[in-house]
């Protein structure tokens, strides 16, 4: 029974070499089964101070980031699972391999299966860094 809501909060750091994202989507999915949140994430930098950010996120199946809106230019890549991203203009659906660029207004993210996507954020003058 998962006692913890959220995973401990990790600091945004530079990957070291090459990362497998398979293998990385597979960790965080299984720390998410073990929180009442469902959901666990991994951000990741080129380097201090960049604009970019990287984030795995994992949900298990039924969560759902709840409405929201981006902080800057986003897409989004499907790593495993399936999960909906819902927006006034209609819905997509990712799997493995799909990508889209996220609306700028509200949105929401819904895992159909445990799932992991891999968000691609950048920071403009306008928005402040995720």
């Amino acid at each position: 029974m998962a006692t913890d809501v959220h995973a401990p909060r990790r600091t945004p750091t530079p990957t070291e070499g090459p990362l497998d994202l398979r293998h990385a989507a597979q960790e965080l999915l299984s720390e998410a089964s073990q929180l009442r949140s469902g959901r666990s994430a991994r951000t990741m930098t080129p380097g201090p101070g960049s604009p970019l950010k990287q984030t795995l996120l994992a949900l298990t199946a039924g969560q759902q980031l709840q409405e929201h809106v981006a902080p800057g230019p986003t897409t989004l890549l499907g790593i495993h699972g399936t999960c909906v991203l819902t927006h006034d203009d209609g819905a997509l659906t990712l799997t493995d391999g799909l990508w889209a660029a996220c609306p700028t207004g509200p949105h929401t993210l819904e895992a159909i299966s445990d799932c992991v996507v891999l968000l691609t954020v950048t920071s403009t003058d306008d928005a402040p860094a995720a």
